[in-house]
């Protein structure tokens, strides 16, 4: 069966947009055509792609397969035209980028303020998840590159880059402020609501087995699904946890957390830049990966 490409570039505009007048527009197409075309899809496919209701379409199952491969197989190839065209379009080109909530306000958005001022024509697209969820997009061709929180056991495809090292602490809202006076024993924290990241964080995994190797097992009383919500919950007295010290910090001098002295010691986390060893980056991915590398070195050096 002869493959029409043309046929899988309008699918791909269908699927992203769930709505095929806005396909035809981003196509310079029109709707009835568009219809066609998806129609002519389905009868060569031998299934239905799509479900039309009252806001627009839904991808049937089979259509989220193919879209899921169409997807990458579209970006792979504005990659390749990126990347030939080279220096000559970075104005135009584009970046999408897997991050963590804690990577992003510890590094990233930094670093990307000052990317933006040297290349402000750069299109940049930011992807928020856990690790876990960040290193699957990237293996799976949906991200350029990375941004994560680790310790995290990093697939053989993928190689990591260190930007920076930090420091978590133990905070507690002003209700907890008399546990500031001496250190608390790690079993003692199950006395307190504990606010933690969700199971499917790398954070989850880094304290469940911290917690294991001193002789204790026990789960968060609240699970959070990124970073950036455990300091409004331990800020407003529901629990404590374990947050970036960088991010406690003014919230600590202001007076609205304390920090709490625990007799272990915490372990030490770090945010690494990772790519997909097997894969090319357009130029300006490449050029944007190139400059956090160098963006993390001139830091330390600061």
């Amino acid at each position: 069966m002869d493959i029409n490409f043309e046929y899988y570039k309008i699918f791909y505009y269908v699927a992203k947009y769930e709505n095929i007048t806005r396909a035809a527009a981003a196509l310079g197409s029109n709707q009835p055509n568009v219809t066609r075309v998806m129609k002519l899809l389905e009868s060569q496919l031998g299934c239905r792609l799509f479900i039309r209701e009252a806001r627009g379409i839904r991808l049937t199952e089979e259509g989220e397969r193919l879209y899921s491969h169409v997807e990458i197989a579209y970006r792979h190839l504005m990659n390749a035209q990126e990347e030939i065209g080279g220096p000559a379009i970075l104005g135009g080109g584009s970046v999408e980028i897997g991050t963590t909530e804690t990577a992003l306000h510890l590094f990233l958005l930094d670093a990307l303020h000052t990317f933006r001022q040297r290349y402000p024509e750069v299109k940049i697209k930011i992807h928020n998840h856990t690790t876990p969820e960040t290193v699957r997009q990237l293996t799976g061709g949906r991200v350029d590159f990375a941004v994560i929180t680790m310790p995290y056991e990093l697939p053989a495809t993928v190689s990591g880059f260190p930007v920076l090292d930090f420091e978590e602490i133990l905070v507690g809202g002003m209700r907890y402020q008399d546990l500031c006076k001496t250190s608390l024993q790690l079993k003692d924290i199950r006395k307190y609501p504990w606010i933690g990241l969700g199971r499917e964080s790398a954070t989850y995994a880094l304290y469940k087995n911290f917690f294991i190797q001193h002789g204790v097992d026990f789960e968060p009383d609240m699970e959070v699904e990124t970073s950036d919500l455990m300091l409004p919950l331990v800020e407003n007295n529901f629990g404590i946890g374990f947050v970036p010290e960088k991010l406690a910090a003014p919230l600590i001098e202001e007076g609205k957390l304390v920090q709490i002295p625990i007799d272990s010691d915490i372990p030490g986390r770090s945010i690494q830049l990772v790519s997909d060893r097997g894969r090319g980056k357009n130029f300006a991915a490449d050029t944007l990966y190139k400059y956090l590398k160098n963006f993390s070195q001139e830091s330390i050096l600061v």
